[in-house]
């Protein structure tokens, strides 16, 4: 199929409206048989349960065009089993997992003119989500849901690669101990918007986010789960009920042991430990690592010793390994890459 006329080494991180996206409604306690259409607009009542009760729950993954000109994803099967999750917590009805692998592949194929070409460093991003559609008043979940999936094509999230972030100690808690903070909920990010823009504006790139129960404990950022590695080369991440189960951050734990041979420990970190560890990096979809140079802690600066000007060298690595899996120049993992076009 011949590639829709992009200049894919300029797009950004933004939106972009596609041919196709994927729409299934749950209605009298079913799921139909779902459809693609052309239509980007989403029609509810005034009164949808997602408008009142903030009834939502999303996915994000990327599909990518391999060395070898293949279309792939990564790991869709843990998208779907994370969504599961996310619907049963908020009283939604479960999108079967196989029937979330299969749309996603429709919707991607629907769409292959709009996927980067191999070396671009553009990606398509798949956002699947799912919300409450039918009118309701009274606080009580929504009897009909829609499942849609629409996919946008993105640059590179670093522009020219990837400089040390700077982030800040929150004074907001991002979730409570029994709270939502494990499902990828649109409520979750609702409640971190107003201090994102706080630390912006106080000249900060991210935030760090606190146990609210303790806060003495590292949690994660408003979208992305932390690594550490310490001075002798092993990979920490924080171990938290409260945390979003990163997909990203496993994979790289795995890559970070099996390929690379590192000690690798999930583990409730302190605040006060952070000036022991040589590296530091946020995990996630959009932009598999992003290295934190510096950490400040109400006016106490936390500087790593991997520094401002690249990534640390064991991140770096990582980053590497598992992007070369991604775009298929090393080996996956069985079961990690859903080829969707050969």
């Amino acid at each position: 199929m011949e590639k829709k006329n992009i200049d894919w080494g300029s797009i950004g991180f933004g939106y972009v409206k596609t041919d196709k996206r994927f729409v299934s409604n749950f209605k009298d306690g079913a799921w139909d048989a779902g459809a693609l259409i052309e239509d980007d607009k989403v029609v509810i009542s005034e009164c949808a349960g997602v408008l009142q009760y903030a009834q939502t729950i999303f996915e994000g993954l990327k599909a990518y065009t391999t060395e070898d000109g293949r279309i792939v994803t990564f790991r869709p099967d843990l998208n779907a089993s994370r969504l599961a999750d996310s619907a049963r917590r908020l009283e939604m009805p479960v999108f079967p997992e196989d029937r979330f692998v299969e749309a996603v592949v429709e919707t991607v194929k629907a769409n292959e003119a709009y996927v980067p070409p191999y070396g671009s460093g553009a990606t398509l991003y798949i956002r699947p989500y799912m919300f409450g559609s039918n009118p309701v008043i009274g606080v009580k979940p929504a009897d009909e849901y829609q499942f849609r999936i629409f996919t946008t094509p993105v640059g590179p999230y670093f522009k020219g690669g990837a400089k040390p972030i700077t982030i800040k100690v929150s004074d907001f808690d991002r979730a409570a101990p029994h709270g939502t903070g494990h499902i990828k909920a649109g409520l979750n990010y609702a409640m971190s918007l107003h201090a994102i823009v706080t630390a912006h504006k106080e000249g900060y790139d991210e935030n760090m986010y606190l146990d609210a129960g303790s806060r003495t404990k590292v949690e994660e950022t408003g979208g992305a789960n932390f690594l550490f590695i310490t001075k002798d080369g092993k990979v920490v991440t924080p171990k938290s009920n409260s945390i979003l189960p990163s997909i990203t951050r496993r994979s790289l734990m795995y890559v970070a042991k099996e390929y690379l041979g590192l000690e690798t420990e999930e583990r409730e970190v302190y605040l006060e430990e952070l000036g022991d560890f040589a590296e530091c990096g946020l995990c996630g979809t959009a932009a598999v690592i992003s290295p934190v140079g510096k950490i400040v802690d109400h006016g106490k600066e936390i500087a790593f010793p991997s520094g401002m000007e690249k990534m640390g060298e064991i991140t770096q690595k990582l980053y590497e390994t598992l992007t070369g899996i991604q775009m298929g120049r090393l080996e996956a993992p069985e079961g990690w890459i859903k080829v969707i076009k050969e």
